[in-house]
């Protein structure tokens, strides 16, 4: 498994943003993955990981999918269904894949699991191969 490229700000991989996830994402076999422990600062409701936390983990891993690939795209649509909400302090699973490609756009699906394996939220999302005028910015 290779380590995917990261940004320093980045909200959810970024090592240097104070406010952020500090997420590890690898890849492997046409997969990036990452693991997550649901952080207490980020609850929602009493005890539950919020929602746009868990958007934001499946929006990144669908989207290194994608930049493994050497490709750099920002997102356009993501879709997401939450399945079982998630406990503070639950470690979990993340995984995307990319599933079509059409000039520009890239589509790609990624689900959340727990430790007991089930899937807690799923994704599918939309991602526009950005400019070469984009990638010097």
């Amino acid at each position: 498994m290779e380590l995917i490229r990261r940004y320093s700000n980045c909200f959810v991989c970024g090592n240097k943003n104070e406010y952020g996830l500090k997420v590890d994402f690898f890849y492997d076999k046409g997969v990036s993955r990452a693991e997550y422990v649901a952080e207490e600062k980020f609850q929602g409701y009493k005890d539950l990981l919020h929602g746009g936390i868990i958007s934001a983990l499946l929006d990144e891993v669908m989207i290194k999918a994608v930049i493994a690939t050497g490709i750099l795209v920002v997102t356009a649509e993501i879709q997401v269904k939450f399945i079982k909400p998630v406990k503070i302090g639950e470690k979990l699973f993340l995984e995307g894949k990319i599933t079509g490609e059409q000039k520009k756009i890239f589509t790609a699906e990624g689900t959340v699991s727990n430790s007991k394996g089930k899937i807690v939220a799923a994704g599918k999302g939309r991602f526009f191969k950005v400019t070469e005028e984009m990638q010097k910015s």
